[in-house]
């Protein structure tokens, strides 16, 4: 390896942990950016000698994207990767215990357009947020919640989604609950509410997929405090990049309406408790039922 670059970080999860928020892409996905303006939509891992690492990488605005691929040259499985990049430079990265968690070292051959200073920066700037990624997600575990409902699913996605019917069945969980923005793929939106002292607060977030009757997708991005959107720091590691599913399966008329989502551990028994509400709410708004 020519002249490498080293980047390291103690990460507080276990090796295996660590290797798992490296190698899925259901994790790459949400830590593999350098800044809150940046992201990875999309992710591979073809996890043998010969397989590719890839992902693609661009701007939220859309303005700009690459694909960032690579092959595996080697792997310990919970120990070390080494990769080629697709321009023949060499990366590795290994995961160590150590007391406190997990060592994560890369090493990588910079490239010759950029000062070596701003190399290292960028790519310490993502091990950084992997290590915020990784943390805040080991206490979590995800919660799964469906409801038949006697509608087809066009009505309950519809009504799921209406500003009137939306605030009714989600005011299982604040009163004063509504959303600012746009469902549509890609869209950003802001979930809303009030608490006792009238202090708007709730979660910005980003619409990953929505088929219509069919399946919504939403990235959560960070937290609304006092009005004010925050997408970066210690406040938000515990919710940026958590996914909330909801799927529609039609059933003979009716619509077994299916949500999943990762939840912080100290909202678990909160959310066991309240989306049961919510959904039976939801439930007799779509079949006409007074909620």
């Amino acid at each position: 390896m020519q002249n490498p670059i080293t980047v390291s970080a103690l990460v507080a999860v276990p090796p295996d942990q660590a290797w798992k928020f490296w190698c899925s892409p259901e994790h790459i996905t949400r830590w593999n950016a350098a800044s809150p303006d940046w992201h990875t939509p999309h992710a591979q891992v073809d996890l043998r000698a010969g397989g590719q690492w890839s992902a693609r990488m661009e701007a939220r605005d859309g303005s700009m994207g690459f694909d960032f691929v690579s092959t595996i040259v080697a792997l310990r499985p919970g120990a070390y990767l080494r990769y080629t990049m697709t321009d023949g430079r060499a990366w590795e990265v290994s995961f160590a215990a150590e007391e406190g968690g997990t060592r994560v070292t890369e090493r990588f051959e910079p490239e010759t357009m950029n000062p070596h200073d701003l190399q290292q920066q960028g790519w310490q700037s993502i091990l950084d947020n992997f290590k915020r990624h990784a943390e805040a997600r080991a206490g979590e575990r995800p919660l799964r919640f469906e409801i038949m409902i006697a509608a087809p699913p066009q009505r309950v996605y519809d009504l799921m989604l209406a500003p009137d019917s939306y605030r009714a069945w989600t005011s299982e969980f604040n009163p004063t609950s509504t959303y600012e923005g746009s469902w549509a793929k890609g869209s950003m939106i802001r979930f809303l509410g009030c608490d006792a002292e009238g202090r708007i607060g709730g979660m910005v977030s980003r619409i990953r997929r929505n088929i219509p009757a069919t399946e919504i997708s939403i990235e959560h991005l960070g937290l609304i405090k006092d009005g004010v959107d925050m997408v970066d720091g210690p406040e938000v590691a515990g919710w940026s990049g958590a996914i909330e599913h909801y799927a529609f399966h039609a059933s003979d008329g009716d619509t077994r309406l299916e949500v999943t989502l990762e939840a912080h551990a100290d909202f678990v028994v909160y959310f066991e408790a309240t989306w049961p509400k919510a959904l039976a709410r939801l439930k007799a708004i779509a079949e006409g039922v007074q909620a």
